[in-house]
């Protein structure tokens, strides 16, 4: 009885793993594949804020945010 109780929980819980692992690839290969930003957003925020971005700086936040996806 126990071992059957045992044997489901652990069921379970490998298979919680595995989903989560799965949807986390998953996620970041999407992520990747459709960025929620780009470069064209961010020259827009920047000129919204008022002020006319180089590509330097577009590339530097760009890689900021790669860095933490």
């Amino acid at each position: 009885m126990w071992h059957d109780i045992l044997l489901i929980l652990i069921g379970l819980i490998i298979g919680l793993v595995i989903g989560f692992l799965l949807a986390r690839m998953m996620m970041k290969k999407y992520m990747k594949k459709n960025p929620p930003i780009n470069e064209k957003m961010i020259e827009a925020m920047m000129s919204s804020m008022g002020r006319k971005p180089s590509q330097k700086q577009v590339r530097q936040i760009m890689n900021q945010m790669n860095r933490y996806m």
